[in-house]
């Protein structure tokens, strides 16, 4: 069980705490003992393909492309599962949602026809075992407590209160009761400004620690509400204004990013902090509506699952652009802790992406679908995923998915997998499926 953890404080005792000075910086903590700050920055609901940088003609990502530049960056990295929850638990734990627990959006409850507040408490209810089990887990701010940082949450979070996930401070407050499903009032950063973030990193000065943020804007999540500037922009690029505002939130995520390393520069702190970028999961936009392509979200293709995941921390990290190498988010965690010398818990099956001996011998990675609103591993099983480069398979679950084939494609000659070469290579079908069931026996 988790330590019991300070009552979070007010934010007017936060925005007394006033500005760390530059003296305080370079005397400080972080500084005195080189324990660089880190800082999760987590998108929301973007294909891998949505950045200039990754060669979209459309939509400007000026400063995560710049970012990129600076970063280790990994441009063929995946999330385990394409939906927010259970990415997010993984993001934050470095297990996979078999491990964690948190396999969909919400526990299988009963709907009241007609009655939605009714549906809601219910929902609400069978989540809190969900939670409880939840907070048992290791996460990331627990373990770097060892080292005496601080945690602050900021955006999506959904796992009940932020205590939950052992962060010290945060935005979500997780009470159903005041809305609390997968944010609440953590949704506001980004799309109303970054003063809160101000305020924790001036707490974290004041007090002369080091930090640990997580950044997860509801962005470029729906609603899909950019400024009229951005929009306008956009529209004389599409017909569809359904892509139009699409984009125009991805520019407006991208100038948020900005804004966080505009204010980490003007305090000091870029050189000692350690940046680390993802996305939940994907998103193709249906240019006809307000939603998603059935390839992207929820989906087990790549358009689901796959996402540049970059690191930057200066004179540790050298700036790679690597095309080749596959990654995952559950190396996040790892990777930190390789940084910060802490032991990797055994049970953890990432690597640190700074250990190439250990990245060349992993071979491969997996993935999983489950229900969004799930029961048990066994009855909420879609898909599940093995990405062998050059080949990926997805293995549809025999019951909840009877109609379905085994698909197999060659990812390095067919990245937006077109073709299902399953048939052809029986051989390489059995292998994969070997090594799935053995990653399930774990």
């Amino acid at each position: 069980m988790k330590n019991k953890y300070l009552v979070l404080i007010a934010l007017s005792i936060l925005i007394s705490c006033g500005k760390g000075t530059k003296k305080e910086t370079e005397t400080g903590l972080v500084k005195a003992e080189n324990q660089p700050n880190i800082v999760f920055i987590l998108s929301d609901d973007q294909s891998w393909t949505d950045y200039s940088f990754m060669g979209d003609e459309n939509i400007e990502t000026p400063r995560i492309d710049q970012f990129a530049k600076e970063s280790l960056t990994f441009t063929r990295s995946y999330v385990p599962t394409p939906l927010c929850s259970p990415s997010l638990a993984t993001i934050i734990t470095g297990l996979y949602p078999k491990d964690h627990g948190i396999i969909g959006n919400d526990k299988v409850y009963k709907r009241v026809k007609g009655d939605r507040s009714a549906s809601k408490k219910n929902r609400a209810e069978a989540y809190k075992p969900v939670i409880a089990a939840f907070e048992k887990q290791t996460t990331l701010p627990d373990m770097l407590k060892e080292k005496g940082y601080l945690s602050f949450q900021t955006g999506k979070w959904w796992h009940g209160n932020h205590k939950v996930g052992g962060f010290d401070y945060g935005m979500t407050h997780g009470d159903p009761k005041r809305g609390g499903r997968h944010g609440d009032y953590g949704l506001k950063i980004g799309r109303t400004g970054l003063d809160t973030i101000n305020n924790y990193v001036d707490l974290a000065l004041k007090q002369k620690k080091p930090f640990f943020l997580w950044y997860a804007p509801f962005l470029p999540h729906r609603p899909h509400t950019p400024p009229a500037r951005l929009y306008e922009k956009y529209k004389k690029k599409t017909d569809s204004e359904h892509l139009a505002k699409y984009w125009a939130m991805i520019e407006w995520f991208d100038e948020t990013c900005g804004q966080l390393f505009d204010m980490f520069e003007e305090k000091g702190l870029t050189e000692n902090t350690l940046f680390v970028y993802v996305c939940d999961n994907g998103w193709r936009q249906n240019p006809n509506k307000s939603g998603y392509m059935s390839d992207s979200k929820r989906a087990p293709y790549d358009m689901g699952i796959r996402t540049p995941i970059m690191y930057k921390l200066a004179g540790k990290i050298k700036p790679e652009m690597n095309n080749t190498t596959i990654t995952s988010s559950i190396d996040m965690v790892p990777t930190v802790l390789d940084i910060l010398n802490i032991e990797k818990p055994k049970n953890l099956p990432g690597v640190s992406v700074l250990d190439k001996k250990a990245l060349e011998a992993r071979k491969g990675i997996f993935g999983e679908v489950y229900a969004h609103d799930f029961d048990t591993i066994e009855n909420s099983m879609y898909y599940n995923m093995a990405i062998f480069p050059p080949y990926k398979i997805i293995v549809p679950d025999p019951v909840r998915k009877p109609k379905e084939k085994v698909q197999l494609f060659n990812i390095d000659a067919d990245p937006f997998e077109k073709n299902n070469i399953a048939n052809e290579n029986p051989e390489i079908v059995l292998k994969l499926k070997d090594k799935i069931k053995a990653f399930r026996s774990k």
